[in-house]
């Protein structure tokens, strides 16, 4: 199926990325998360950050009024029998960007609103580490347990009854739309993605670590989440567009921006921003690719679960790596947009994920709050105070 022409003009492009904020407390030596940290002490960080009421009507605010921001609380939301909003169980802080026309402006704001973050955190003691799964806890219970409203709310959608899942995981969201492609083209590209979603993740595989211990793979975010989750979500306008599937693939858009949008959502996080543009890049030239036959409605967990643990070290899933890199560049009109794919061919010639790196430094002795604050430092450079300073 065709899905557009690679002649279309830039201006139809949009793209956009959501990045989970993870921290360390230094005022009492631990990973900040439910457990151990109020929401107030990241409302105070969100409160000290700008709004920009140009924003708005892009970026979608929710019910709950907690996304006022391009910084918001990410976490669990807790509601009274009676269905109002009594507090929020948090696990840290997500970014997100405004709707650009390049992927490089998506990644530059990204990296602005970060050091934005930065600047208010480091005083409050709180530190950015780079995770893609809870490192010291296994599994998330809500507490007290859920009342009738709340099992009752679990039950509306595919993604509800497995929302303790995100409390253990940090990940981004992959944001683009191609203004004029048509409905069905749009789910076929989610579709697409989907199936190969499993050569995709280990480009940005960053969470080898389990009940602050080394797992025995690579991405146990990738491991537990995927088969329960959406490898990718389609934003389509109207209910008769849905499709039912567990996790869903489609999704009714919350807003006029959103029409039109397919998030990937199934990667790591990444500390070096700049392997988001390759990742778009990818997705871009994925779904302008006509010649690969994959489709898939939901992700195949065994797939995702090996590449978990193996990442290129699997030969097949190494050499479907290449295949859809080699398709990307051959798809991609743009010159720029094709290097952005040059980090992601070393990965896979090399056999090798951002996760060894973590790895190899756990191997060697240092500490776990060094390795995951060293996550950030193609960005920042950390101190032996691990403090963290923009690089010259």
């Amino acid at each position: 199926m065709s899905y557009l022409s690679t002649s279309e003009s830039a201006d139809r492009y949009r793209f956009g990325l959501e990045h989970e904020v993870a921290f360390w407390d230094q005022q009492t030596n631990q990973f900040a998360d439910f457990s151990n940290t109020s929401f107030q002490r990241f409302d105070c960080l969100i409160e000290q950050l700008p709004e920009y009421n140009s924003d708005y009507p892009q970026l979608r605010i929710g019910d709950a009024g907690i996304k006022r921001k391009r910084w918001y609380i990410e976490g669990y939301e807790r509601f009274s029998e009676t269905g109002e909003l009594m507090g929020c169980m948090p696990k840290g802080i997500e970014i997100r960007t405004t709707l650009q026309p390049t992927i490089s402006g998506a990644v530059q704001e990204l990296r602005e609103s970060f050091t934005q973050l930065l600047d208010v955190a480091l005083p409050a003691g709180l530190l950015p580490v780079l995770t893609s799964f809870n490192p010291v806890h296994k599994r998330f219970i809500p507490e007290p347990p859920l009342n009738q409203y709340e099992t009752d709310r679990r039950d509306a959608s595919p993604e509800k009854q497995t929302a303790h899942i995100p409390m253990m995981t940090y990940g981004p969201d992959l944001n683009f739309s191609i203004q004029g492609l048509s409905t069905d083209a749009l789910i076929q590209a989610g579709k697409k993605l989907t199936y190969y979603s499993p050569a995709i993740v280990p480009f940005s595989f960053s969470s080898p670590f389990y009940g602050q211990q080394l797992w025995s793979g690579l991405s146990v975010r990738t491991h537990l989440r995927t088969g329960q989750r959406p490898a990718a979500m389609v934003f389509v306008k109207h209910p008769k567009d849905l499709i039912a599937s567990s996790p869903s693939l489609t999704k009714i858009a919350r807003l006029p921006a959103e029409v039109g949008r397919i998030e990937f959502k199934a990667c790591d996080s990444c500390g070096d921003f700049e392997l988001y543009g390759s990742l778009l890049a990818l997705l871009k030239g994925l779904v302008f690719d006509q010649t690969l036959p994959g489709l898939a409605l939901v992700p195949d967990a065994i797939r995702h679960q090996q590449a978990a643990i193996h990442g290129f070290q699997d030969a097949e899933l190494r050499d479907q790596a290449l295949m859809l890199l080699e398709a990307a560049d051959r798809a991609l009109p743009d010159a720029h947009e094709r290097a952005l794919l040059q980090p992601l061919w070393q990965f896979a010639q090399q056999k090798t994920t951002p996760a060894h790196a973590m790895c190899d430094r756990w191997q060697s002795g240092a500490s776990l709050v060094n390795i995951l604050s060293q996550g950030y430092t193609t960005e920042y450079a950390v101190t032996k105070e691990n403090q963290l300073i923009p690089q010259a």
